[in-house]
């Protein structure tokens, strides 16, 4: 039977005080609903239901091109348990194991997902119940077991008497995997008969044992793995614990980092081994990283490719890819598509916007080179740039192999120089510059003697 996982995202988390719906707020460069979908993926889940409310827009189109994520609104949010069977009544019976996560629990583990699925399987439990044991456990519901493990009641901590909570030390993590057909046919029984006038999901748990249908619990030995997120400084606690998770298994895996605390890796990057991550370093997105590669100190890469033996000082890498041993900045700014080939530079306050740099081919420092392509062994003196927009167009600049640019040259694209030709510092070229040439434009220098010294004296004297 196929598994269904359903994330419960539709709360309004007041006490994150934002615009945004709480499970859109980010852990490192992810939502915390995205945490909880992939956990869920990646334990081997074939349908994801995301429940979805507050917020419900922006929830749709951050995941509208994952394919295997459905929705389902709840318009009135009404309980965890009325979310299950809005679920229900939208997308019919459930045949196989449900599996039910709050959206707000980023560090649950795949592991720990397929535990609880495999455990309802495996002892045909109605519902197995995930717990844990915090250190301090108080404002939890308690798990009280019998002697054979089986879940007699889940009492909230309000309810418990002072011997209970001193002893009853199992905690409800609010997550369970229930049979979705014995789900199906009972989930009607639940009542709102409480002070908020809500359906509770945890009243499944009585009514099952109610009826004499198996309950049992699964444990989860690292409780924050189920911390969950109400406020920003919960945010924070839950971000700190995963990058430290991401970066201790990048470091076993050969990675090396001077400060761990001040490098920040996405749950999708990759990085190679031997290469050394500099503090301040944010790795975002799908980012792949070769190896024996310097990355930092101060630099960020968002879906970027780097190659292998490369060094990203102070640089900005977005959307962009790099070559084996491409050497970027300090404060170096590569966007938009740019791609430099194998050894080339990228220097000192440079930025680079969708242009393709060849083998071996080198933009110093203080140069903007948008919407161009470099050919193999191109030097570009400081302080050029390539004019490729002219207020509602942008035009292509297209430089040949071997060419020499001098400093503080403007190429008003569109414009093409040709292989092994030479361009005279404080340039503007307009035209096209055929192969081996020597272009220069630039005004005639006039030189004045002994006027400098005439003017210093005439200063001195009205002094």
């Amino acid at each position: 039977m196929p598994v269904t996982a359903i994330v419960l995202a539709a709360g309004e988390g007041t006490r994150m005080k934002s615009h945004h719906p709480k499970v859109m707020h980010k852990v490192l460069d992810r939502p915390l609903a995205w945490w909880v979908v992939n956990a869920a993926r990646q334990a081997g889940i074939e349908r994801i239901v995301l429940v979805i409310g507050n917020g419900a827009q922006e929830v749709r189109s951050y995941f509208a091109d994952e394919k295997d994520v459905e929705f389902v609104e709840q318009t009135q949010r009404l309980g965890t348990g009325h979310a299950v069977r809005v679920v229900r009544d939208a997308l019919g019976s459930f045949d196989g194991p449900v599996v039910v996560l709050n959206g707000d629990l980023p560090l649950v583990r795949p592991e720990t997902v397929r535990a609880l699925v495999d455990r309802t399987r495996n002892n045909h439990d109605a519902c197995t119940v995930l717990t844990m044991t915090p250190p301090d456990v108080t404002g939890y519901g308690r798990v009280l077991l019998d002697d054979s493990g089986q879940v007699q009641a889940i009492i909230e901590h309000k309810d418990c008497t002072p011997e209970q909570r001193a002893t009853l030390l199992e905690c409800n993590a609010g997550a369970y995997c229930f049979c979705g057909k014995r789900l199906s046919a009972n989930i009607d029984k639940l009542t709102n008969d409480n002070v908020q006038g809500e359906y509770y999901l945890t009243d499944m748990v009585g009514i099952y044992v109610g009826m004499g249908e198996p309950v049992t619990a699964v444990h989860c030995d690292d409780y924050r793995e189920l911390l969950g997120v109400n406020d920003r400084v919960q945010l924070s606690q839950v971000t700190k614990i995963m990058q430290r998770r991401i970066n201790e298994g990048l470091m076993r895996s050969g990675v090396s980092m001077l400060d761990p605390d001040q490098v920040w890796v996405g749950p999708e990057a990759t990085i190679g081994m031997d290469t050394v991550l500099l503090p301040q370093t944010i790795v975002w997105g799908k980012t792949v990283v070769g190896e024996a590669c310097t990355i930092g100190p101060n630099s960020r890469l968002v879906n970027a490719t780097v190659g292998d033996n490369c060094t990203v000082d102070e640089t900005v890498i977005v959307d962009s890819a790099i070559d084996d041993d491409v050497n970027c900045g300090p404060r170096a700014y590569l966007r938009g598509g740019a791609h430099f080939h194998k050894g080339a530079k990228a220097g000192t306050h440079v930025e680079i916007k969708g242009s393709e740099v060849g083998e071996g081919s080198k933009v110093p420092h203080l140069s903007y080179i948008g919407d161009a392509r470099l050919g193999k062994g191109v030097n570009i003196g400081g302080g050029s740039i390539t004019c490729n927009y002219d207020g509602k167009h942008k035009s292509h600049t297209e430089i040949g192999d071997h060419v020499f640019v001098g400093s503080d040259t403007m190429m008003v694209a569109p414009v093409t120089i040709g292989d092994n030709a030479l361009v005279g510092a404080s340039s503007c070229i307009t035209k096209d510059v055929p192969a081996g040439a020597l272009a220069l434009e630039r005004s005639k220098q006039t030189v004045i003697e002994g006027w400098a010294d005439r003017y210093w004296d005439r200063l001195e004297r009205e002094d």
